[in-house]
């Protein structure tokens, strides 16, 4: 369930931050009594309106997306913010009025659609988001390499070592990165440091590549 909410009161201690929210026109009693309902995601809205750069990469995005499918941009457009609501269980938006929470998150889905179908971009995806991390994040889960969008294996920047079984080592604390064979040969030519740098990329640690974990911080 996603409902939108007005932030009426806070205060901050040692233990975290305490909110009191309100949800303006709705009574929830009784599903919060039936769900026994004690946990909730935030979703904290900054209010500032979508910027002129995320607008560009969208369309630009958008385009590519439509060009691939054969949809005219702007049905191809409308398709992706349902397909967006789905995932996400927010609100229907414009593109000319939206927050930049709410953009950020839009290139997410349509980065993450476009890795999954392996659509092709007019240029790089990396050129492309908004939220870089959540953009290596997936593609490791979807095995597409985070430089050129290629099929791409797990590189693993922290080594486990040698002749170790790396499907009985727990590889959680260890940075990851998913690379095409290509640029996988190239950053053990060059060195990550030098790799990253380049190619504006870099490890990140999740709990697990095979399931929907959270990247770690």
């Amino acid at each position: 369930m996603f409902e939108t909410a007005k932030i009426q009161d806070w205060s901050v201690d040692q233990e975290g931050t305490h909110l009191k929210i309100w949800i303006p026109g709705r009574n929830l009693l009784e599903f919060l009594a039936e769900k026994l309902v004690h946990d909730c995601g935030l979703w904290l809205e900054d209010g500032r309106h979508i910027t002129a750069a995320q607008r560009k990469k969208i369309y630009a995005t958008v385009r590519d997306i439509s060009e691939y499918t054969g949809y005219l941009p702007e049905e191809q457009k409308e398709w992706l913010k349902y397909l967006h609501i789905e995932r996400t269980g927010c609100q229907y938006f414009s593109l000319s009025t939206c927050s930049i929470t709410t953009a950020r998150e839009y290139i997410n889905t349509i980065l993450d659609y476009a890795l999954e179908a392996g659509i092709p971009l007019t240029d790089l995806a990396i050129n492309r988001t908004d939220d870089i991390g959540r953009y290596l994040y997936s593609c490791i889960m979807r095995r597409r390499c985070c430089v050129c969008g290629q099929p791409g294996e797990i590189h693993h920047v922290d080594a486990i070592g040698m002749g170790r079984d790396r499907r009985q080592v727990d590889d959680s604390d260890s940075r990851k990165i998913c690379l095409c064979r290509v640029h996988h040969t190239e950053a053990h030519n060059t060195g990550m440091p030098t790799f990253e740098k380049r190619h504006k990329v870099y490890g990140i640690k999740i709990t697990s590549c095979g399931d929907q974990s959270v990247p770690a911080a």
